[in-house]
Parts: structure tokens; C-alpha cells; sequence
């Protein structure tokens, strides 16, 4: 991939009244990283946060950017569980590049997941909620051990 690239980092549940918080300041992030040359955007399509980044990408491609979205989906089922959802489906079709990093589960299948992201990006916007454990904090701490920007949004 030529130009910067970001990807996401977040939680999967996002309290109700957060949702709409979440999504305009995923929109606004992802806005100030196409201002500032990022072209390639990486989303690991969980819930929550993942999906609502994936989703804000898609609608500037739709909107005719020069972009590119790649899904990183941690093992097969889960890709599969993708494609037969009508909605998630669309997202994965409008990926450049959908990248599965291990054919069946494992403990460490997020963590791989999260890590190959932040190895291929420049930047990671992380949706957080400020506790100290989790994959979203985890991410956030080899993130910041691999000297890679790191914006949060706090909820």
C-alpha cells in the first residue's frame, strides 16, 4: 500500500447514549487523518467501535476518495459470521483488501489481530474507556511501545 495508513482500536460495547458521541468523533479523526495524507484504513470489524470506524471509511469512499479499507479478521468463522450479515457483508465487499490472520480460533487471535494493525499503520485511533486491562488497552501499550501515534477518544 502506497501512503500513511490507520487503523482502529476500540470496545465493543459502547454504551447507548455514547453511540452518536463515538461515531462524530470517529468521523472527525478520520477526517483530520485524510487531511493529513493517511490513505489506507485498516479496521478489524468487531462491534462497536471497529465497525462504526469501517462504516465512516466506506462512506467516504462512496463518496468518490481515493481510499482504501482493509479488514483484519482474526480467524475464518469469524469472516464467515461476517459475510452472512447483510450489512457487514456490504463492508467487507468495499474492502481493497481482507487480510484473515489464522484459520481457527485461538486465545491469541485478537491480540495477533490487533498487532499485525498496528505493525502495518502509522497511526491508531482507539475508542477507550480509560480501564486499565482489555484488548483495547493492551493494543493502546504495544501501540505506544511501537512508537505509533496513538489518538484517543475517551468514553
Amino acid at each position: 500500500m502506497e501512503g500513511k495508513t490507520c487503523c482502529v482500536t476500540g470496545h465493543r460495547k459502547i454504551p447507548l447514549e455514547k453511540i452518536q458521541y463515538v461515531k462524530d468523533r470517529l468521523t472527525e479523526e478520520i477526517a483530520g487523518a485524510i487531511e493529513d495524507g493517511y490513505t489506507n484504513f485498516i479496521s478489524g470489524f468487531a462491534s462497536g467501535s471497529d465497525l462504526y470506524f469501517a462504516e465512516i471509511v466506506k462512506s467516504y469512499i462512496d463518496r468518490g476518495l481515493k481510499l482504501s479499507l482493509e479488514a483484519a479478521i482474526p480467524y475464518r468463522k469469524r469472516y464467515r459470521a461476517l459475510m452472512n450479515d447483510t450489512d457487514n457483508s456490504a463492508l467487507l465487499l468495499a474492502c481493497s483488501n481482507i487480510k484473515v490472520l489464522s484459520e481457527n480460533y485461538s486465545i491469541n487471535s485478537f491480540m495477533k489481530r490487533n498487532l499485525y494493525m498496528i505493525e502495518n499503520s502509522e497511526l491508531v485511533i482507539a475508542v477507550y474507556d480509560g480501564r486499565n486491562k482489555g484488548g483495547t488497552f493492551n493494543t493502546i501499550r504495544a501501540a505506544e511501545r511501537m512508537n505509533r501515534q496513538v489518538l484517543r477518544i475517551m468514553i
